[in-house]
């Protein structure tokens, strides 16, 4: 079922953002096609059954759609039967800091989407309130390592036990593969309008040693599919 399930998907996630204009939609159905994680989410089950989600750095919430396509989706019973169960949002909150992704976010969703919320804000200072997920995908590089530990740090004290925080970092140990990630980074930024300055990256030893000192329970995947990456995703579990 998969082959025939992931175009349907794909255009189901991808079409609210037609009415971002076609930047909006090319970016999204690009984002969503190509980068595994989105993917590896559903087939693993990454997130719980249901929950109220926090994205920080959202950007125009391509994340967002695609939870919510795929749940539609599980609900018609259209969905491959070895994957895991669609997790059910109950409230997706995004915060982003460029004003053109909060706009392209607010023409694909409306002004007053019952599920999505998604604001200009920085991580560094909005308020986390209290969730039962966190992510912060390809983002965390962005802000120096004080901001980055005061950051995590809040994180976790937005999260009960048993909460889930997800986030992806390039392993700046990983050489050249790490530097290809950057390169990548500047030139996916600079199509979005902005240009980038210094990221503040860490090796993947350092990153699960900061999150498990936090209290996370850490499991790191690579996500890269096959091309010459160093992405990771680490899955941080609060024990219950």
């Amino acid at each position: 079922m998969s082959s025939a399930f992931l175009p349907t998907l794909l255009d189901d996630a991808s079409r609210p953002f037609r009415a971002g204009g076609r930047f909006a939609y090319h970016y999204a159905r690009g984002k969503l096609s190509s980068d595994c994680i989105f993917r590896e989410f559903l087939k693993r089950g990454t997130f719980p059954a249901s929950g109220h989600f926090l994205d920080l750095g959202c950007g125009q919430g391509s994340l967002f759609s695609w939870l919510l396509a795929a749940r539609a989706l599980y609900e018609k019973g259209q969905w491959p039967s070895d994957w895991a169960p669609a997790p059910k949002p109950l409230k997706l909150r995004g915060y982003e800091l460029m004003a053109s992704d909060v706009e392209r976010a607010a023409r694909a969703f409306g002004l007053q989407h019952p599920m999505v919320d998604i604001r200009q804000g920085d991580m560094r200072q909005v308020d986390f309130g209290t969730v039962d997920v966190v992510t912060i995908l390809d983002a965390l590089h962005y802000i120096d390592y004080a901001y980055q530990e005061n950051v995590l740090e809040r994180v976790r004290a937005a999260l009960p036990r048993g909460g889930l925080f997800v986030t992806r970092v390039g392993d700046a140990g990983a050489g050249l593969p790490y530097h290809l990630c950057n390169w990548v980074d500047h030139a996916v930024t600079f199509a979005r309008g902005h240009r980038l300055t210094r990221l503040y990256g860490r090796q993947l030893a350092q990153w699960v040693d900061l999150l498990e000192s936090l209290g996370f329970i850490v499991e790191a995947a690579p996500m890269n599919e096959g091309k010459p990456f160093a992405n990771t995703m680490l899955v941080c579990r609060v024990p219950a």
